[in-house]
């Protein structure tokens, strides 16, 4: 029983952070600080769970095929190449590393 307990409570606090976003009157979602913190907020969380998903490990810090995977991303990004081309890269990179080490 808990687990439903737990899963109606956070449909509740979604529901709530929904419906205060709605209830933000529109002069303030205007402010420039506003939209730039608006902008730059989706950036900011998908590099942070990038981070933890790729260093982390429980409560353990991991370096292993994951960290080769992203930084041979991060240099395709740097040459520019298409985003597909930029996954295509990480995946081989990171299978090729677990390949070499397992």
């Amino acid at each position: 029983m808990n687990v439903w307990i737990a899963v109606a409570v956070t449909a509740l606090g979604c529901y709530a952070v929904k419906l205060a976003g709605l209830l933000v009157p529109p002069g303030v979602l205007e402010r420039p600080l506003v939209r730039r913190l608006a902008a730059l907020l989706p950036v900011a969380l998908l590099a942070a769970l990038t981070a933890q998903q790729t260093f982390g490990d429980g409560q353990e810090l991991v370096l292993d095929a994951r960290v080769a995977g992203v930084g041979a991303a991060a240099v395709a990004l740097v040459l520019r190449a298409p985003f597909l081309v930029v996954v295509a890269v990480a995946v081989g990179v990171t299978a090729g590393v677990r390949a070499l080490a397992g």
